[in-house]
C-alpha cells in the first residue's frame, strides 16, 4: 500500500503538547497520522478518501470532540472515532458512547492501551470500506436493470412462482422467465436464493448507512498511569 493510501490517525487536540506526543506515538509504529488544533482546521483540511481512526479531545475551545463528531456524522463521514479527555463524566461517557464512539480514554492513560485500540479501529475502517465498495458495485448492477425487470424483481424476492407474477403483472409466464433471465444475468447470480440472498443484504447494507459505524461493542475505559 503506497503512503498516500495508507490508513492516517487524525488527532484533534487544543494542547499542543499533547499533539506532540501522540504523534510521535503513532509515528513509533509505523502509523500515519495529522495532527490538527481545533475542530475548525480539521474541518478545513480534512478529505474522507482514505481509511484510518479519529483521535478527539472531548473538550475544546471552538467546538467540542463530541460536537465535531456528531457533524461528521450528520455528513455521512463514518470514520471510527476515540474520544480522550481529562475531565470525564458518566453524562459525557454515555453522550460519546452512543454518538458510535469506539472508546472513551481519560487521560492520562496507558500508550499500549491506546495503540491497542487504533488499531482495531483502523483495521474495523479498512473492513467497512471494503465491505462498501463490494456493496456500490451491487448497486451499480442494480441500476441496470429495466423498470419491467424491477417488477418482476419485486415478486420474485416475495417467493411467489413464474406463474403468480406473470399473473400479476399480466404477462406471459416465457417473459416472466425472459426478464428473470436477465436480472440474475446482471446481478450475476446463478440461483433465485441467491439473488434473494443478494438484494436483501443490499437492503440491509443501504439502510445502514445513515447510521453510526458499526463498532464492537464500546465500553469505557478507565484512565491508567502513562507508561
Amino acid at each position: 500500500m503506497s503512503d498516500d493510501q495508507s490508513p492516517i490517525v487524525h488527532v484533534v487536540d487544543d494542547d499542543p503538547d499533547m499533539r506532540e506526543s501522540l504523534a510521535f506515538l503513532m509515528q513509533s509504529v509505523g502509523l500515519a497520522v495529522q495532527v490538527y488544533g481545533s475542530a475548525t482546521e480539521f474541518l478545513t483540511v480534512y478529505r474522507d478518501d482514505r481509511a484510518g481512526c479519529l483521535l478527539f479531545d472531548v473538550r475544546m475551545p471552538d467546538m467540542s470532540g463530541l460536537e465535531l463528531y456528531e457533524q461528521l456524522l450528520a455528513q455521512g463521514i463514518r470514520l471510527p472515532v476515540i474520544f480522550m479527555t481529562a475531565f470525564a463524566d458518566v453524562p459525557m461517557a454515555v453522550r460519546a458512547l452512543k454518538s458510535g464512539a469506539v472508546e472513551f480514554l481519560e487521560k492520562p492513560f496507558h500508550r499500549q492501551s491506546l495503540l491497542d485500540r487504533v488499531q482495531r479501529a483502523i483495521a474495523d475502517d479498512i473492513a467497512r470500506r471494503s465491505a462498501g465498495e463490494q456493496w456500490d458495485e451491487v448497486g451499480r448492477r442494480l441500476a441496470e436493470l429495466t423498470p419491467r425487470e424491477r417488477e418482476v424483481l419485486e415478486l420474485v424476492l416475495t417467493g411467489i412462482p413464474n406463474k403468480s407474477i406473470a399473473g400479476k403483472l399480466e404477462i406471459t409466464e416465457r417473459t416472466v422467465e425472459l426478464r428473470r433471465a436477465s436480472i440474475m444475468k446482471k446481478l450475476q447470480v446463478q440461483s433465485t436464493v441467491e439473488l434473494i440472498r443478494l438484494v436483501t443484504q443490499f437492503e440491509i447494507f443501504s439502510r445502514s448507512l445513515p447510521a453510526a459505524p458499526a463498532q464492537p461493542a464500546p465500553h469505557a475505559v478507565n484512565g491508567h498511569p502513562r507508561q
